[in-house]
């Protein structure tokens, strides 16, 4: 006697099998996809700190020398300027060196921040150190919070640099547009991503500013998330606008990056993922 048991076909098996079928080829295209433009985000931030090393080199070794040629000049000249000469020259020659000494300044620090850091300390220490040098150069209030996680000091040398690159174009940002008394710098961790919050007390963001095309330092920050399967976001936000403002109180700046856990602690393969220090 046949005990086999018949399983009975439903006119929505089919149907169902499709669509799980459809769905599951879906999200491995979209894996893919994600996998690519990962790829494509590393391979830009690659090329960008290597043009960073480029100019760095350049600034150093040929403007560097230039430089150092053009004050040994104006030195010869002061030297040999006769005693009669009139009040006007030596006053010509001090504006000279004044401008001379700016330029110097603005050229060390230009090599300072296109060379990558030392970080050896971890992503905490480097951004410690960041941002005392710039508060003290810019004359900002500077704060730096970062989360107590072991996973900070596990981070592979290239996942430091994306957060910290990103973090030095923020301030750079509020040091040159925001018109701010105040910066802050979090780091905050999570389950599946590490979250860089950059916050000032400045004038804000505006529409025509998030918007603007060929912004080559929010592209920048924007490719060293997506490389570690993240996203960033900008924002104003008001500071404690009084009742019945029109608008006018001060605005703030938000920057939230967010960098996911898998893809900075992943073994880097060779091309895509190598450290991007010099």
């Amino acid at each position: 006697m046949d005990t086999s048991t018949v399983v009975p076909f439903s006119s929505h098996t089919l149907p169902s099998l499709a669509h799980a079928a459809q769905q599951s080829a879906a999200e491995r295209e979209l894996a893919l996809l994600r996998a690519r433009v990962c790829e494509l985000s590393a391979e830009l931030v690659q090329a960008q700190e290597a043009a960073c090393r480029h100019v760095a080199r350049e600034l150093h070794d040929g403007v560097g020398a230039e430089l150092t040629a053009t004050r040994y000049a104006l030195a010869g000249i002061e030297t040999w300027l006769p005693a009669d000469a009139p009040p006007q020259c030596a006053a010509a020659l001090a504006v000279a060196n004044r401008s001379l000494d700016a330029v110097c300044a603005a050229t060390r620090q230009a090599v300072a921040e296109l060379h990558a850091p030392s970080l050896e300390a971890g992503i905490a220490g480097a951004l410690a150190q960041w941002t005392r040098e710039f508060a003290a150069r810019t004359n900002l209030r500077t704060s730096f919070v970062c989360a107590a996680d072991v996973r900070l000091t596990r981070l592979p040398a290239d996942a430091a640099l994306a957060v910290f690159r990103v973090a030095q174009e923020a301030l750079n940002n509020i040091a040159k547009h925001a018109r701010a008394e105040s910066a802050d710098v979090r780091i905050e961790t999570g389950r599946h991503h590490l979250t860089l919050i950059v916050s000032d007390d400045g004038i804000g963001v505006t529409r025509n500013a998030r918007s603007r095309r060929g912004h080559f330092g929010l592209s920048g920050m924007q490719a060293r998330c997506a490389a570690f399967d993240g996203t960033l976001q900008v924002s104003a936000r008001r500071l404690g606008a009084c009742c019945g403002d029109s608008g006018d109180a001060a605005r703030g700046t938000l920057v939230q990056a967010r960098f996911a856990w898998d893809a900075m602690l992943a073994s880097a393969p060779g091309a895509e993922r190598r450290a991007l220090q010099s």
